[in-house]
């Protein structure tokens, strides 16, 4: 599947789950430990916004703390479907695939970022999902891309603490399941 297309099934997956986010989700907990349901969203809306600044030509540093604190305000439905439009025009425009984006752990391929995006919206939109007792099943194309790539790094993100080790899992899981573990999760985690 094109890369584009991945991203955008990933980002219109992640806002369609946080549209599902019930009022009295928002402090239920998630996979991600210490993380309740509002403090997740709020870290992908953040990435998001991010994302917009450094795939403009940003650096870390001139981004500095302006997506600190909260960024979800009253709606955080609006809020996350605001960030991933932002987000996909400045990632669909053209030249931006072989651009050049400045991260912290240095300067990085426009394209290798956007599978780490990827990564983002779909492992926490699985997170949120199992949070709030929707369907978890990630879109399978989009699954298959983020395996492919990320199977030549997941020792990297284990060593640089970015993931949890795996879990051991049966020789039958599926691929969503396979990718789930890999990014430390337990794919029957259950609140």
């Amino acid at each position: 599947m094109d890369l584009l297309e991945t991203y955008r099934r990933s980002l219109t997956e992640f806002t369609e789950r946080v549209g599902q986010v019930t009022p009295e989700q928002w402090s239920d907990p998630t996979p991600c430990p210490g993380w309740d349901v509002r403090a997740l969203v709020n870290h992908v809306v953040a990435e998001d916004r991010w994302s917009v600044d450094l795939l403009d030509g940003a650096t870390v540093a001139s981004v500095g703390d302006r997506y600190d604190g909260d960024q979800l305000s009253d709606d955080p439905a609006e809020a996350a479907r605001d960030a991933a439009a932002a987000a996909e025009r400045v990632a669909t425009r053209p030249g931006v695939l072989t651009a050049t984006v400045r991260l912290s752990a240095g300067d990085t391929p426009a394209q290798e970022y956007l599978h780490q995006l990827i990564a983002e919206h779909l492992v926490h939109g699985w997170d949120l999902a199992v949070a709030i007792g929707c369907d978890p099943r990630l879109d399978p194309d989009a699954v298959a891309e983020c395996a492919r790539w990320f199977s030549g790094r997941a020792a990297d993100y284990r060593r640089d603490d970015l993931t949890r080790p795996g879990v051991d899992l049966p020789t039958d899981a599926d691929q969503q399941d396979r990718l789930i573990a890999a990014f430390g999760r337990n794919p029957d985690w259950a609140p």
